[in-house]
Formats: structure tokens, C-alpha cells, sequence
């Protein structure tokens, strides 16, 4: 059985990550790019969002497809941005855009009121209408600024539970040991290794 997928995502940044995550977990797995339509993101829940879009890839494809749909959940906002995430200083889905947006609603919160957690539902579909989707959750509070260099979206002003650093701040190896995307992969490789026939 072939052991490629599709990751239902034009992001090269989270190809890259979810091959370094998935790689150790499942040798040999194949997992490439995707070219085909995005879907309309209307569901209401990353879980939703998720599934979406690994049926339009497995769809598109004819492979198994593998989408992840994530964001960063506020407390005090009562979970926002949540699925808006990525759009959440406008339609031009500009990571700058979101992080000043977003700091500068926060700006009157004191420290302690400003938990946060960035949450990931990663979704896996075949062809054949299989679906499986586990949720992963990475606990930490928003900082002031943004600080750090690596990574993309929320980064720069996230910081992780029990660390003096951003995930921006972090080595990517080290994000990819404990991240919301890795924590909602891990619980669905067994799945996909179930699938591969492993």
C-alpha cells in the first residue's frame, strides 16, 4: 500500500513542521503538498474546519488526506480568535496584522488574566470517506510584545506553560516536541498508522 498523503494545506510552513513531527512516529510515511481548490471554511469549530478540508483534498486527490485546522483561544475573549484566527486583523490573513490587533485588545490586562491556549484539530480523511479528528491543546499567556524570530502566526507573543520564552523564541525541534499541532498529530497517528497498515 502506498504510503503517501496529502496534507490539505498550501501552507510550506506547515508541511515542513508536520513532516518533522509525523516522520518519527511513522517511518516512511510520504507526506506532500497540496495544489488543488480550498474549500470554503464555514464550519464552527476547528474539529469542522478540519475535516473540511481533508475531505476536499482526499477528494481532489484521490489520496488519503490529512488537514489540521488551529488557532489561538483567549480566555478573556472567551475563546477568540479561536477559528478566526487566521483572519483576525482583516481578510489578508497578515500574521502582523493579527498579532497588533490582538495586543492591542489586550492591551489594558493585567498578566495573570491573560491565558491563552493555541488549540489544533487535526483531521484524517480517505477516499473512500473514512474520517478520523483528534484535538490537541498547548497551554501558555500572550506576552505585551512580540519577541523571537522563529515561527509564524501567534508566536512571536505566545508563551508556553513552565517557559521564560515565546515560541517564537523556541528552536523549531523543540516547538515540535510540545506544540498544539504535534500534541493533535500524535493522538491521530495511530490512526494513521492503522490506515497504512502498520
Amino acid at each position: 500500500m502506498s504510503r503517501t498523503l496529502v496534507l490539505a494545506s498550501h501552507n510550506a510552513n506547515k508541511l515542513v513542521e508536520l513532516r518533522a513531527v509525523l516522520e518519527p512516529l511513522i517511518p516512511g510515511i510520504e507526506l506532500v503538498g497540496y495544489d488543488g481548490p480550498e474549500p470554503v471554511e464555514d464550519g464552527l469549530s476547528f474539529e469542522a474546519n478540519a475535516l473540511l478540508k481533508a475531505r476536499a483534498a482526499a477528494a481532489h486527490t484521490g489520496l488519503p488526506a490529512l488537514a489540521d485546522d488551529s488557532g489561538i483561544a483567549v480566555e478573556v475573549l472567551g475563546g477568540s480568535p479561536g477559528i478566526f484566527s487566521a483572519r483576525w486583523g482583516g481578510h489578508a490573513r497578515d500574521d502582523r496584522a493579527n498579532v497588533k490587533l490582538l495586543l492591542e485588545q489586550l492591551s489594558d490586562i493585567a498578566e495573570e488574566h491573560r491565558a491563552a491556549g493555541f488549540v489544533c484539530a487535526a483531521a484524517l480523511v480517505t477516499p473512500e470517506g473514512h474520517e478520523v479528528c483528534e484535538l490537541g491543546v498547548w497551554q501558555g499567556s500572550l506576552l505585551t510584545e512580540a519577541v523571537g524570530e522563529n515561527g509564524f502566526g501567534y508566536d512571536p507573543i505566545f508563551m508556553p506553560e513552565g517557559e521564560r520564552r515565546s515560541a517564537a523564541e523556541m528552536r523549531p525541534e523543540e516547538k515540535n516536541l510540545v506544540s498544539h499541532r504535534t500534541r493533535a498529530f500524535t493522538q491521530l497517528a495511530p490512526a494513521i498508522a492503522e490506515l497504512l497498515g502498520e
